[in-house]
């Protein structure tokens, strides 16, 4: 008798341990293979880089970029290139010899053209699908008479026009 109790005792726990397992993993949150993809990622930080405006021959104003990047991780351990002199290269051809930005109207500035434009060239120049976003920190204007004034340069204060703000912010994952 005490062998069917203790036996009658057993299945009821592992009932209750199996149904109570099922329970946990059935109302488990699904993680999207979104989430599984930007898991793998890693934040690769851009450097601050200078880049001139020339027209007609001359220096007119310099862009103030920082522009980073998410990659996969075995992917970015992996690189044999110096990812911020290749970034500034590339930059150098978007700013400066595609004329992207339109000074003058840098309020009609397209940053996802931009950025697909960056992460499509840094791609193909690193040869594979490496860059999975680009993201801006910071792309500001000024002109050659805001940090040359002259005598008052140093008693006046340059303010940059800001071409990206924050973009950033919107697009780094919450660790």
């Amino acid at each position: 008798m005490i062998k069917l109790v203790l036996t009658g005792l057993w299945v009821c726990a592992v009932t209750l341990a199996s149904v109570y397992f099922s329970v946990q993993v059935a109302t488990a949150p699904a993680i999207s293979p979104d989430d599984a993809k930007k898991a793998q990622q890693v934040l690769v930080k851009g450097e601050s880089i200078n880049v001139p405006v020339i027209a007609n021959g001359q220096v007119t104003g310099y862009f103030l970029t920082r522009i980073s990047f998410m990659m996969e991780k075995g992917k970015a351990a992996a690189l044999q290139i110096p990812l911020p002199e290749l970034t500034t290269d590339e930059l150098f051809s978007l700013l400066v010899g595609n004329k992207t930005i339109d000074i003058a109207n840098a309020q009609n500035f397209d940053v996802a053209a931009f950025r697909t434009d960056l992460k499509k060239r840094m791609n193909e120049r690193l040869g594979g699908d490496y860059v999975a976003d680009v993201l801006i920190e910071q792309l500001d204007y000024l002109s050659k008479e805001e940090t040359h004034g002259g005598e008052s340069i140093g008693k006046r204060t340059v303010k940059p026009v800001k071409i990206v703000q924050d973009a950033a912010k919107d697009k780094v994952p919450a660790e």
